[in-house]
């Protein structure tokens, strides 16, 4: 068995992992300011939605992840060492010196036309055959995407429906933006679209204004689950019928293992889905770079709020995707990674079967980075992260990806950036620490 400390555990993706608080982060902040003395005085000049940006359980975990000895099954990354490198860099350089002028200098605020060109045929490979480059407009990465959105269509105190649980980042985007962020139920099998009638008529008896559902319908991050096929167009039906917008999040969706892709929610509901896509699971997250694919009737409002954020998106970091897709074998190096997350996802449930308590069970995505772990009602896997480092292993508590208060019975692991060796060693040492709290 490889030695887990030779290999530098894969720290957190900053950039891309920002998330919600858990109640433990929040105390601990909250004990901190109480400590502090008085506050100085440009604290009464922050906004209310200031307060909402919180610290959370991913932030925490960054920071302890980075420590030498430990196997880390938290971070979310995708496994770089497979791309060209070496080629890369000769490209990056070429861009450079035959194109610095147009690279680094302020570019158009929807995204160069050819790479938007390149991002639908991106997403015909996706399923949806009828994209528009001029309703597609680049962002700082999809969390960009997401706050964009919140920021276009919500107004405090209005409703983004969510499932429980749901990418961390966009929890810290649409509360940031004083929206009410409900649950909704989910199975093995997704989304439950009963479950959405309810919550939906639930909430309009309320009085409450429903904007959007964001949803996550492929390995959703962090659970893993995939929306069935056979409820994706009744999933949209809802929410047209309630006059709500589906907002669909597919950063892993060409990631299935077996390459059997079922059709996003966008395929067939031009006007209907909000759809955002991301290079940072298919090719390279340090780039930045995402996409939203607009309704025709709401790209302008879009593209606007999306200027007012970052002006423009990097020109240079543009180039260099372009590059990629036209010169390199890019569906080639998507094979590469199903074929390599495949091996790492079967190490994981392999050595969740070894080694797991009685008790504890977990999901088996056919697709992405994530496994999601449920141990008896009672048992709070926050305290447990405190332990795990102790025994030589990090992982992300379920709490950070929900935005139901109070403790949960839930825990996140990552085999996307660990080996096969490490990540059963990891499981092994995480093992003892959950018996224990069952235990208990």
């Amino acid at each position: 068995m490889t030695n887990p400390t030779s290999h530098a555990p894969a720290a957190l993706d900053a950039a891309t992992e920002l998330s919600e608080e858990t109640v433990d982060a929040l105390s601990r902040a909250q004990a901190h300011m109480d400590d502090a003395g008085p506050r100085p005085a440009h604290e009464t000049l922050l906004s209310a939605r200031a307060a909402n940006i919180k610290q959370s359980a991913v932030r925490d975990v960054f920071e302890i992840s980075m420590r030498p000895g430990l196997v880390s099954l938290a971070g979310g990354n995708p496994y770089l060492q497979s791309l060209p490198l070496e080629r890369l860099g000769e490209t990056a350089r070429r861009i450079i010196a035959e194109h610095g002028l147009q690279a680094l200098q302020y570019g158009g605020g929807q995204g160069t036309r050819e790479l938007r060109e390149q991002i639908c045929a991106v997403m015909a490979a996706e399923g949806i055959t009828d994209a528009d480059p001029d309703n597609v407009v680049v962002t700082a990465g999809s969390q960009s995407a997401q706050d964009v959105a919140a920021k276009v269509f919500c107004d405090p105190g209005d409703v983004i429906l969510i499932e429980d649980p749901t990418y961390v980042g966009a929890l810290n985007a649409f509360e940031a933006f004083q929206v009410e962020v409900q649950p909704v139920a989910v199975d093995a099998d997704g989304l439950v679209p009963d479950a959405l009638r309810t919550r939906i008529a639930e909430l309009t008896a309320a009085g409450k204004r429903i904007k959007l559902l964001y949803t996550i319908p492929n390995f959703n991050n962090p659970s893993g689950v995939t929306l069935a096929p056979a409820r994706r167009q009744e999933i949209v039906d809802i929410c047209k019928a309630a006059n709500i917008l589906v907002l669909e999040d597919n950063p892993y969706g060409l990631l299935k293992f077996d390459a059997d892709l079922a059709a996003p929610l966008r395929a067939g509901n031009p006007d209907d889905v909000l759809y955002l896509g991301s290079f940072s699971k298919i090719f390279a997250p340090g780039l930045r770079i995402g996409w939203a694919l607009v309704p025709a009737h709401l790209k302008q409002r879009y593209y606007l709020a999306s200027e007012a954020v970052t002006l423009c998106p990097p020109t240079f970091n543009q180039m260099l995707i372009t590059e990629y897709l036209r010169g390199y074998d890019w569906m080639g190096q998507i094979r590469t990674y199903r074929a390599l997350y495949r091996e790492r996802c079967t190490a994981l449930l392999d050595a969740l079967a070894e080694f797991m308590p009685a008790g504890v069970t977990w999901t088996t995505p056919a697709g992405g980075f994530f496994v999601w772990l449920t141990l008896p009602e009672g048992v709070d896997t926050y305290p447990l992260l405190h332990e795990g480092i102790d025994a030589g292993v990090v992982f992300v508590p379920g709490a950070a990806f929900t935005a139901t208060p109070g403790p949960s019975n839930k825990l996140r692991l990552a085999f996307s950036s660990a080996t096969p060796e490490n990540l059963r060693e990891g499981v092994r040492r995480l093992a003892p620490v959950l018996a224990a709290a069952i235990d208990r």
